[in-house]
């Protein structure tokens, strides 16, 4: 209970500096901005927030980051909600982008929050130029064509391909899609704080891929109504999945290892890591 209200007070604090950011404006392009950064539980901005406080920074300095990656999230959302990519018509409880203006303001609207990530990295409050652009440069590749966008193209081109992935191919296909924007947002808190960031990588990297799983077992066992979106659409689709692969079972044995991993690589902080153990554990918990 204890981590579920720190993510909640974190998410809270987060939407209110991005709405911040997108205020001043009743256009239909703001608006829409304002619309796909509402909801979600914003594991990736309190990810940035809490590695910051575990290593002492002030969590104020690392708010700007937080924002950031929510930002850039969520017009990874409204990109592949389109007709184009995973056609999907409901996110978070609710029509998602396209559906409630239409495809053109959608478009912008993810463009437009992918370049305020960047421009809330320049924030003096993160602390000096070196530190903006070591931020900016790691999200940069995390977000591109050596992460999130490569692991989306891999995901696209499995839709057509006359053989199935195989456990590797969709390791690497999530670790892009999925897991980078995580990774990057446990290693900023690091680097804000001036730290090594190399414990959060490592934990980081299993939270991500045990947090797909954890998407790949809900998909086929989750409510519709608490996910706040369609399921099963990759079963209905044929494409390999975690459960398709290991079972659930399997899947879900994965999974839990993938948080002991994760927990091991919090061992160097002691108790000052227990929040983010309990984030672990909450991945593989949650019923979306």
């Amino acid at each position: 209970m204890m981590f579920t209200t720190a993510l909640a007070e974190d998410a809270a604090r987060v939407q209110t500096r991005l709405h911040a950011a997108l205020a001043g404006s009743d256009l239909p392009l703001l608006d829409a901005m304002r619309y796909a950064t509402r909801g979600g539980k914003g594991l990736r901005g309190f990810l940035v927030l809490e590695s910051a406080r575990m290593l002492g920074a002030d969590a104020e300095r690392a708010l700007p980051a937080a924002a950031a990656v929510e930002a850039l999230h969520a017009y990874s959302l409204i990109h592949d909600d389109l007709p184009a990519m995973d056609n999907d018509d409901l996110r978070r409880g609710q029509p998602t982008v396209h559906v409630k203006w239409d495809e053109a303001t959608a478009i912008l609207a993810g463009d437009a929050l992918q370049t305020l990530a960047f421009e809330l990295l320049t924030d003096p409050a993160i602390g000096d130029a070196e530190t903006s652009i070591r931020l900016v440069a790691g999200l940069a590749h995390a977000a591109g064509a050596n992460g999130m966008v490569l692991g989306q193209a891999l995901d696209m081109a499995a839709e057509v391909a006359t053989t199935q992935l195989t456990l590797e191919d969709i390791s690497r296909l999530q670790a892009g899609k999925t897991g980078a924007l995580i990774t990057w947002s446990a290693e900023a808190g690091a680097i804000i704080a001036g730290a090594d960031p190399t414990p959060l990588r490592r934990y980081a990297t299993a939270l991500g891929l045990a947090f797909q799983i954890a998407d790949d077992i809900l998909d086929v066992t989750g409510d519709a109504a608490k996910a706040g979106k369609r399921l099963q659409k990759d079963a209905a689709a044929g494409k390999a999945t975690f459960v398709s692969l290991l079972g659930l079972e399997g899947a879900r044995s994965r999974a839990k290892a993938l948080v002991n991993d994760a927990e091991a690589a919090l061992e160097p902080f002691g108790a000052a890591a227990d929040t983010l153990r309990h984030c672990a554990r909450f991945v593989i918990a949650r019923e979306m």
